[in-house]
This record gives structure tokens, sequence and C-alpha cells, in this order.
């Protein structure tokens, strides 16, 4: 069996907790263990807050700014995948925020990313918005409940 959500969330702080939450107790459910399980949180909410801060791009002739963002994920097999999208202008060839200082105030979002995942990609969906895709091999529960194959 395999798991996957996805969620079309409005570009606002309180849908980080959201999406986190959603992940997590989907992880409990299927049996994931806990430390796999807060790291991923940790790197969804990293990716969930860029989108919200950075994610709207001026959308039409009326100059409005896109107000949402997706997340999706997916459970298959010993991978877990996410996928955060958003409207936003994107990245370059490589993130500035990946050159982040360590007394910097802001910029280690991204760099924490890729400490907590296995796998990250830094790309731009196809209508030239921001995203982060991240991967990262499932350890399951003794108890586990579900296999996922």
């Amino acid at each position: 069996m395999s798991i996957w959500w996805s969620l079309h969330l409005r570009r606002e702080a309180a849908s980080v907790p959201l999406a986190r939450r959603l992940l997590l107790g989907t992880m409990e459910t299927a049996g994931v263990d806990p430390d796999v399980s807060y790291e991923l949180s940790v790197a969804l909410t990293e990716a969930c807050a860029n989108a919200v801060e950075h994610g709207g791009a001026v959308a039409g002739r009326g100059g409005r700014t896109s107000e949402a963002y997706r997340v999706t994920a997916y459970l298959d097999g010993e991978t877990c995948r996410i996928e955060v999208a958003d409207s936003g202008p994107g990245f370059s060839a490589a993130p500035p925020a990946l050159a982040a200082t360590p007394d910097a105030e802001n910029g280690r979002g991204l760099r924490l990313i890729e400490e907590l995942a296995d796998h990250v990609h830094f790309g731009r969906t196809g209508r030239g918005g921001a995203l982060v895709s991240f991967d990262k091999l499932l350890k399951w529960r003794a108890d586990a409940p579900l296999a996922l194959t």
C-alpha cells in the first residue's frame, strides 16, 4: 500500500502547522519511526514557511499576487517524498539561501532541508514558480500497523 495526499493552501502562516500536523499524523498512522517523522516535519515546515513568505508572484493584469501554494506528500515503500510548489519567482541555479552565514538572521531554511532529507531538488514549476522536492528513506516502528509496499 502507498499513501499520498495533496493540499492547496493559502499563503498564510496558519497553513504551515496544518501541513505539518497532517504529515505527522499520516506517518504515525503508517508506523514511521518518530525521529524520521520529526525530521521530515521540520523540513516540511521550512519549505512551507518559504512558500508563505516568498511564494507570491504578480498574477494577471490586475497586479494581484497568488495567495496559494501546494504541498504533496508520497509515502511509497521505503521512501517519503514531499513537494512544495508556489508561484513565486523560483530559484536561480543555486538558491542564494544555501550560502547563509552562521550569524545570518534569515536564509537557513533551505540548508536545513538539505541536512534533514536524503535527496533535495530546488527547481521551478511548469508555471515558473518555485518547487522544493525532498526525499527520505523511512524507518519503521517495531509495531508499525501498515506495510507500505
